[in-house]
């Protein structure tokens, strides 16, 4: 049974930093991609990032770019979003994914999904 934990949001004021991390367990994590989704209140879920197999491919939606790093630990099976400069338009629950593939921002994922962790930036 696949599993994904999110932890490491909270409450933080713009311009502030939070790093993100997502346990993943049940399948064969380091074949996969993963990527990082989010949605805030009232909005449609967002791809953020995503990062492939071998951490060597990343994508980075317009809004997070050069803001936020995505990266893996395969021996931990561990996915990180490290968010940067944050501002209050990035607050959200955010979401890790089990990939199929992504190409750029087109993407399919597996449906296996956490609980998400909240991410609140005040102004």
């Amino acid at each position: 049974q696949v599993q994904l934990v999110e932890s490491g949001g909270g409450l933080v004021q713009a311009g502030g930093s939070l790093r993100l991390a997502c346990a993943a367990s049940g399948r064969t994590f380091s074949s996969y991609a993963m990527g990082w989704l989010r949605q805030a209140p009232g909005k449609e879920r967002e791809f953020v990032a995503a990062i492939s197999w071998s951490g060597v491919t990343t994508y980075y939606a317009d809004s997070v770019k050069g803001r936020f790093t995505i990266s893996r630990d395969n021996a931990k099976n561990m996915v990180y979003l490290l968010m940067n400069s944050l501002k209050p338009e990035d607050t959200a629950v955010y979401y890790c994914n089990i990939l199929k593939w992504f190409d750029g921002s087109h993407y399919e994922g597996w449906d296996y999904w956490g609980q998400g962790t909240q991410v609140t930036v005040s102004s």
